[in-house]
């Protein structure tokens, strides 16, 4: 993408239209925030499939392989924009933990917000000098209620909510740290000073996902990473992400993937070139 940032509306000709063609699953170097306001669509990421029914709002981090089949009856928008364009952006900070980041959304006023905000940015982006700091402003306030739909999915009340937040951001923090390592959900629940089933609990409150399926997680994105962007075999990759054998290391990403480690990186490299 050459220009920092594109948006567009999915309507009911656009989809026709996209349903009439064939895509393939591809990479590309830009973030992608797909706001579904009706219907529905499957999305496969890193040949893994989907199907999102809306109100949903979609992120797409940059270098994911990703191929959408809108339903026939598909609307929203599709936001796409360069990294550098919303930098921090809490989205992108999850995106390194969780191979998709789906974010169920209210329906009634909620949407109608949504919508009203991405009309407003295509105002903006349809000016024959676009203010790309004005769309800056507005992408980022739409980051941020999408952020704020996901604390709200929390059943907790709204103090302990607050609290979860912050505690969950602490212990993405130290698994970025430590993630290469070969530890459990033990070691992380100590550097929390907290129990083993709080530290699940603060998880599965924020991102419906254990403790040990975050970790998992985030290994097998910086699998993927390397598989695709490093020349290091397979043994290699598993030993720096704390696997001690290859075969265990194998297993693990054949058991999210459903795919081999070596197959995942001919069949990525072959969509690249």
């Amino acid at each position: 993408m050459d220009k920092p940032f594109h948006i567009f509306e999915l309507t009911a000709e656009l989809v026709l239209d996209i349903r009439s063609r064939s895509y393939d699953s591809h990479f590309h170097d830009f973030e992608e925030l797909i706001v579904v306001t009706h219907g529905s669509l499957e999305h496969y990421i890193d040949f893994k499939k989907e199907v999102l029914q809306a109100p949903v709002a979609c992120y797409v981090s940059m270098g994911k392989m990703h191929k959408l089949i809108p339903g026939h009856d598909l609307r929203g928008w599709v936001l796409n924009y360069k990294t550098a364009f919303i930098p921090d952006s809490r989205l992108s900070f999850y995106s390194n933990f969780f191979t998709s980041t789906n974010i169920p959304l209210s329906g009634g006023l909620c949407i109608n917000r949504f919508s009203s905000l991405c009309q407003l940015i295509t105002g903006e982006y349809d000016q024959e000098l676009v203010d790309h700091v004005t769309i800056q402003h507005l992408l980022s306030a739409l980051v941020s209620m999408i952020d704020t739909e996901r604390k709200l999915s929390s059943t907790a009340d709204n103090v302990t909510k607050a609290t979860q937040v912050i505690t969950f951001n602490n212990f993405l923090k130290i698994l970025e740290e430590n993630f290469h390592r070969n530890e459990g959900v033990s070691f992380y629940a100590q550097k929390m000073n907290m129990s083993d089933r709080n530290l699940n609990i603060v998880c599965q409150n924020n991102f419906r996902k254990s403790v040990s399926e975050i970790i998992e997680t985030r290994k097998l994105i910086e699998a993927k990473r390397m598989l695709l962007y490093s020349d290091k075999t397979v043994s290699e990759i598993g030993y720096e992400l704390g696997y001690n054998e290859k075969s265990y290391f194998t297993r693990v990403f054949h058991a999210k993937m459903e795919i081999t480690p070596s197959r995942f990186r001919e069949m990525s490299r072959a969509i690249i070139s």
